[in-house]
């Protein structure tokens, strides 16, 4: 078994391989951090990944607070909870462990701790994250236990608003961590439809930002890549979770798929949040859920695209065979069949569409998206 172990200063520095985590003390030292506050979600908290990160911190004189209220779509209260923690802790500094709930929720506390606008004035419209003071965001360190959103490499977090139910992402380019720990021996342990929706998160950010009509390159080149290695590994670490090597091969495709998104996003997320916040669903089981619908939906706009990438990928047919490629995985891997099985109702749809229309993921579709055809997408998903 050859599992890679590298240093990369790619977005961010990122010290990628099995028992990196015990490094975490002194990256935390090394930006400035004499009392982390390690934010992690409920059922994490109890872990012995968890309690193994905290006693490195404590062995290293940094304390073991720990704040895990987070909801698997982290809202606004979530996030004054957790400020009221770092204050009457403290706190100088946040560790984000965990998936993308945690991961976003930690970078939010980090921002907001020295901010006297609303979290809701800094979401990520033109250059809204200016009216943030930049100074006052606190040092973040990341720790990725899943292999999927990529928000260890991102200047982003993805906020519910628990009164409209509408998923905001906060954005301001000190969101970027300053370390990024990428330990494959830590997704081990997760439950295998985790694995899945995690693992399906990380194919939809690289195939949305792949097909997204915006030029950029490098992402282009990044999510092709990142393409192959979910289709090459994903099933691997499905069937065997102790596979190191695919484990580790999944967190690469995790970051590469948030690197590369920000070519842009498209109809799969902005269908996806609002689902997400209003029936609190998985989200990258809900991306897994409408991706294929989403393939037959742009087909006239990304057809010759896709024909590129099956050829790149060892997939015959062109568009037909990439998309029966997506169907045998959601199969292997369990996903629900339609958003029905999910348990959205169609009495919802209508407000579904309206809120989709909303997302800034709508934008970055390669077709347009109306309230018409937005609508039959939903009934399709059905």
């Amino acid at each position: 078994m050859n599992v890679p172990t590298a240093n990369w200063s790619y977005p961010t520095a990122v010290k990628f391989g099995p028992g990196r985590i015990r490094e975490l003390a002194d990256h935390c030292k090394a930006v400035g951090m004499k009392r982390p506050l390690l934010v992690t979600d409920k059922a994490l908290a109890s872990l012995p990944i968890t309690g193994q990160a905290l006693d490195i911190l404590d062995a290293a004189g940094l304390g073991r607070a720990v704040f895990s209220e987070v909801d698997p779509n982290p809202n606004e209260r979530n996030m004054e909870a957790g400020l009221k923690a770092y204050r009457a802790g403290g706190h100088d500094g946040v560790v984000c462990f965990g998936g993308g709930s945690a991961l976003d929720l930690g970078k939010m506390i980090a921002l907001m701790i020295g901010q006297t606008v609303p979290v809701w004035d800094l979401e990520d419209i033109g250059d809204w994250w200016t009216r943030a003071d930049g100074s006052k965001i606190a040092p973040i360190v990341a720790v990725p236990t899943t292999a999927g959103t990529g928000s260890e490499v991102g200047r982003a977090g993805v906020l519910t608003n628990s009164q409209t139910h509408k998923k905001k992402i906060i954005f301001h380019p000190r969101l970027l961590p300053s370390v990024t720990i990428c330990d494959p021996e830590l997704t081990v342990g997760m439950p295998r439809f985790i694995t899945a929706g995690t693992g399906m998160d990380a194919l939809a950010h690289c195939l949305e930002a792949y097909c997204s009509p915006f030029y950029h390159p490098m992402s282009q080149g990044i999510a092709l890549e990142g393409m192959r290695l979910v289709f090459e590994n994903l099933p691997k670490v499905y069937d065997n979770p102790t596979d190191l090597e695919a484990r580790a091969h999944m967190m690469s495709a995790a970051a590469m798929g948030a690197v590369a998104f920000q070519k842009g996003l498209g109809a799969i997320h902005a269908l996806s949040h609002p689902v997400g916040a209003n029936y609190n669903t998985h989200h990258g089981t809900t991306n897994a859920v409408v991706m294929p619908m989403v393939l037959e939906f742009n087909r006239a706009a990304i057809a010759d695209r896709i024909d590129k990438a099956a050829a790149y990928l060892g997939f015959s047919g062109g568009f037909a065979g990439f998309h029966d490629q997506i169907m045998e995985l959601r199969a292997k891997l369990a996903i629900p069949e339609n958003l029905s099985a999910m348990g959205v109702q169609l009495a919802d749809l209508d407000m579904l569409t309206e809120m989709a229309l909303e997302d800034p993921s709508c934008g970055g579709n390669p077709v347009e998206m109306t309230r018409e055809n937005t609508r039959r997408l939903f009934d399709a998903c059905m």
